[in-house]
């Protein structure tokens, strides 16, 4: 005996990675150094830029390219699946910053994010999402928000590690004069 349905049977859907991290400009006839800034889950380029271009797509038209520097990519491949097209990758290692991906649209142009790196506090990645994509302030490069991002967190470790020095030598001070005020008072 054979049963017929109007209903296709069901698929496997294929697992979706969560959408790209991602920080944008607003969009602006002024070309500035950065457009924004994404922030990937890991260092694993075919899968995260599947994601990365999935979003992009239909906001800025069809990626066509992609340019990154390898420097803190673990293997980058020569293409990669999205939406159906394989888009080329290439390395540029003097040409692009490091810190650095380039994506290309034959229908819009040329945009330049800052990656922030995978392991990144939510907090440090906020403020670099923030700085790569506010439309104000002087243009800066990926490089020198990582650095400034770099110099802020030693300069606030530099700062808690003095205060807490100076409430250390604080506290010793109090404790030894705590310390000679219980001494019992030897009597000979």
């Amino acid at each position: 005996m054979s049963a017929t349905t109007d209903h296709a049977p069901p698929r496997m859907v294929p697992f979706r990675a969560p959408t790209a991290r991602l920080a944008l400009k607003p969009v602006s006839t002024t070309r500035r150094l950065l457009d924004g800034a994404w922030w990937p889950r890991s260092r694993n380029l075919v899968h995260e830029l599947s994601a990365l271009a999935d979003v992009l797509d239909p906001l800025w038209g069809r990626i066509t390219r992609i340019a990154v520097n390898p420097t803190y990519w673990t293997a980058i491949p020569s293409s990669v699946a999205v939406n159906g097209h394989l888009v080329k990758i290439d390395r540029f290692t003097r040409e692009l910053d490091p810190h650095e991906i380039l994506l290309l649209s034959y229908t819009a142009g040329r945009w330049d994010l800052l990656v922030i790196p995978p392991r990144t506090s939510a907090s440090v990645a906020a403020r670099l999402m923030t700085a790569a994509s506010e439309s104000t302030g002087p243009p800066r490069t990926a490089s020198a928000l990582m650095a400034a991002e770099q110099a802020l967190r030693s300069s606030s470790v530099t700062d808690r590690t003095q205060h807490s020095e100076e409430t250390w030598e604080g506290d010793d001070a109090t404790s030894h004069s705590v310390t000679e005020a219980r001494r019992p008072a030897v009597c000979s």
